[in-house]
Formats: structure tokens, C-alpha cells, sequence
């Protein structure tokens, strides 16, 4: 197949999925989601995302139908049936289906798991890209991983206008992550990442990041860092679950990092072999 869509157990093409109008995802995006990548038909840290996607139900107090084994299972299964082993593996919870209430029904129930398959294959983790700033409006539960993503839709957009790749949030000058990535920086040689705390989303690949640099005698600060040290810094990361570590050569229209290839590029050479490795 050239692609895959999964919901409550009904398979077929994403184009020809349909769910009730009376999913909670349609009045609330009422639900939280995660993804990953596979390569070679094995998925890349599925169960570093299922945690996460497990602790964002669990916060939320939303029941997903099926343990995590049994998740895991589905999922290893479903990108067997597709035409190339290089996909998006995206799955979601949404807190049930009935009439439309802002208050979910008590007790809670089961929710509607959603999946998607499709080709796609992870990002040159070598290429250069340009990002913008953006504030942050979003609400304070950023650590959830929720389907509520308007502010991100909103400051992709004026990356995609900009020309550029990702729009980096800040609270008051505080940088805190991207639209849709994790955001770092190098500087002095240490390298500097946003704290887990509910600014952010703690993304799979930001603690791949974290990880290598212990291996590479890299020292890490989880520490909040502004938008002027992230202008001044010696490298610009930016790290999601498609794209492990990519450098930033250009923030608003600025010259941006470039100071420290050296170190980049081990990060990156050892992010690559890991993916090839995992998924080989």
C-alpha cells in the first residue's frame, strides 16, 4: 500500500478513513499524539515515543485502548504493509466520541486510537537552515504533547512566508523550543539546552542530544539561555524526530552560528549512525 490509516481497527488508504463527527478530536483536539520514523520497516526509539505518549495521556487523564506492548505490536505490524520500509509513523489518543460537552463523561473510557503511515524519510542531517523568532503565546502544559496546535500552525506559517524552516518561540526573551523541533546552542563549548519543564516539549531526539554529549565528553547545562545568547552563540541546534541535529546558518535575516564545526559535526555523525544502526 502507499499508505496506511488506522482508527479504533478499521484499516485502509488515509484518503479513504473516516471517524464520528462526535470525536472529541473534532470539538477539542481533545487528545495528544506522538511520531517517529521508520527505516527499513523498523521504527526508530518506538519506545522512548510511546513513554512520552503514554505520560501526555496519563497527564491529561485520557485512557489509550491498549497497553503499550500491544501498541508497540500494532504499530511494528502495520509498517510491514506498506510499499517502502522509509515512513512517518504517526499515532494519536483522542478521550472518546459523544456529544459535544466540554466536560468529558465520567468515569473515563477507552479512547480512539488513530494512526497514520506514509513515505517519508528523515532530514539531511547536515543540511544549513534558516529560522525566524517568534513569541510564545501557547498555553503552560507545552510538556504535553497535546493535538492543540495552533500557535505552532500559526508560527510555521510565518516560517514558511520568511522562507525559512522553523520558528524559534521565546517568553520574554527566553528561548524556549521551536514550532515544531527543540531548539539549542553551543557556546564556549558546552552545550545548552532549555530545561524540561512545561515550556517545552522534552523531545526523543533533544535527549539522544543530551546522551551523545556524555559519550563525546561534551559538557550539557539544562538551563534557560535568551534570544540574544542564542545570536551569539558558536552553533545553533535544532533536533526533532525527522531532523536529529540540525545547524542554523540564519536567524531573523542574522548570520547564525558556524563557530564551532568541530563539535557539530560529531554531534551529527553520531546522531546518523545511531539512526542507521537502530534501524538497520
Amino acid at each position: 500500500m502507499k499508505n496506511l490509516g488506522y482508527y479504533n481497527g478499521r484499516i485502509g488508504l488515509i484518503e479513504e478513513m473516516t471517524i464520528p463527527m462526535n470525536d472529541r478530536a473534532c470539538w477539542f483536539g481533545d487528545g495528544v499524539y506522538d511520531a517517529t520514523y521508520s527505516r527499513n520497516y523498523k521504527i526508530y526509539t518506538l519506545y522512548e515515543h510511546l513513554d512520552r505518549f503514554y505520560r501526555s495521556a496519563g497527564l491529561l487523564g485520557i485512557v489509550v485502548p491498549q497497553k503499550k506492548e500491544e501498541l508497540a505490536g500494532l504499530l511494528c505490524e502495520m509498517v510491514k504493509k506498506l510499499d517502502t520500509g522509509e515512513q512517518l509513523v504517526y499515532w494519536q489518543v483522542t478521550r472518546g466520541t459523544g456529544m459535544r460537552s466540554h466536560a468529558a463523561p465520567r468515569p473515563a473510557t477507552p479512547g480512539n486510537l488513530w494512526i497514520t503511515l506514509r513515505p517519508k524519510s528523515v532530514m539531511n542531517t547536515y543540511e544549513k537552515v534558516r529560522l525566524i523568532t517568534y513569541p510564545d503565546t501557547r498555553f503552560l502544559h507545552c510538556n504535553i504533547k497535546t493535538l492543540n496546535l495552533i500557535p505552532s500552525v500559526m508560527a510555521s506559517n510565518a516560517a514558511a512566508a520568511a522562507g525559512c524552516y522553523e520558528a524559534v518561540f521565546h517568553r520574554g526573551g527566553r528561548v524556549t523550543e521551536c514550532a515544531h523541533s527543540n531548539i539549542h546552542i553551543i557556546k564556549d563549548g558546552v552545550f545548552r539546552t532549555a530545561p524540561a519543564d512545561n515550556y517545552i516539549l522534552a523531545g526523543v531526539a533533544r535527549a539522544n542530544l543530551i546522551k551523545f554529549c556524555g559519550r563525546l565528553g561534551i559538557e550539557v547545562r539544562e538551563q534557560p539561555f535568551t534570544v540574544e545568547q542564542m545570536m551569539e552563540a558558536d552553533e545553533v541546534i535544532v533536533s526533532s524526530a525527522g531532523a536529529f541535529c540540525l545547524s542554523a546558518e540564519e536567524i531573523d535575516g542574522r548570520q547564525a552560528g558556524g563557530r564551532a564545526p568541530g563539535l557539530l559535526r560529531q554531534l551529527q555523525d553520531m546522531a546518523v549512525a545511531d539512526f542507521l544502526e537502530q534501524t538497520e
